[in-house]
């Protein structure tokens, strides 16, 4: 890890839109999620992206989840892909992918994916033949186990969003060693694979192996299904609109855990859900805008 690892105190903040602006110039977010009986982390994912602000949101999920997929929000668009016999992206779904993400500013990849044979050679085909800003999270970063040097063949910027168990797998350690050392086997992390890690958890931590920012804001309401794949969809989103990739995940992060906290203030802590997150992230970014810039 670099000696001079950097602390960051200050949120980021997206530039004020013009007023003729529009939807292309907010950024093409691809969302590849989903599976059987794993439709909601697509839609979730999905609206956290449009809740970002991003201009264009496509969702590619399996086929025979598409429709579930594509009434869970009509703001955004879906592609069906080819499927294997779980009802998971099959092998066949690799060229089209990679077109796809060639024609996006972001992509998120791994919500709700589930474990199959053919997920790390889909990952393997984005990662080497695309250089759009990724966000690899969930089943993504489950099929990296053992194989963490394949994030060095991207050639474009890589946002990763492990929860401990999921860093655990990627270091080959144990949750409580995660847990231990969080900050410096974060940096480590980011400095030896190129990637930005967002370790998700009480005072999640970003950093690029230069830098590192240790989040604030979130609660233990949080911990429920469905809210890291709306992180993901924001980060993406964030990505998309031009920001740093740095400054695009300590933005993604403030602003989620404070529409927790936002959430936690009218609903309490133990009914708490994932799709609350969607409903007052326009709160969260209306605070942080309206708050003074912390120095």
């Amino acid at each position: 890890m670099s000696s001079t690892l950097q602390t960051i105190s200050e949120i980021p903040r997206l530039f004020p839109r013009p007023a003729d602006a529009n939807k292309g110039q907010f950024g093409r977010v691809l969302i590849v999620a989903g599976s059987r009986g794993m439709s909601g982390a697509a839609i979730l994912c999905g609206s956290g992206a449009l809740r970002g602000g991003a201009g264009l949101v496509r969702v590619a999920t399996p086929a025979s989840i598409q429709p579930i997929v594509a009434s869970g929000n009509p703001c955004y668009m879906t592609v069906p892909l080819p499927e294997d016999a779980e009802g998971r992206a099959g092998h066949a779904a690799a060229g089209e992918l990679v077109a796809l993400a060639g024609a996006s500013n972001s992509v998120v990849v791994g919500p709700g994916l589930g474990k199959s044979a053919t997920l790390p050679d889909l990952l393997l085909a984005i990662l080497s033949q695309t250089t759009v800003p990724l966000v690899l999270d969930a089943d993504a970063l489950n099929s990296l186990a053992g194989r963490a040097t394949d994030l060095r063949l991207h050639h474009g910027p890589v946002v990763i969003t492990p929860h401990p168990g999921e860093f655990a797998r990627l270091l080959d350690c144990d949750i409580a060693a995660v847990q231990a050392d969080r900050k410096r086997l974060a940096a480590r992390f980011a400095e030896a694979h190129h990637a930005i890690v967002v370790l998700k958890g009480q005072g999640t931590v970003v950093t690029d192996g230069r830098r590192i920012a240790v989040n604030e804001t979130g609660n233990p309401g949080m911990a429920t299904g469905g809210t890291g794949d709306v992180l993901a969809g924001l980060v993406a989103a964030l990505l998309g609109q031009g920001l740093e990739p740095f400054a695009a995940a300590r933005l993604a992060v403030h602003l989620h855990g404070l529409a927790g906290d936002l959430g936690r203030a009218d609903k309490g802590e133990t009914s708490l859900i994932a799709t609350d997150l969607l409903d007052y992230l326009p709160r969260a970014f209306l605070a942080h805008t309206a708050a003074p810039y912390s120095v």
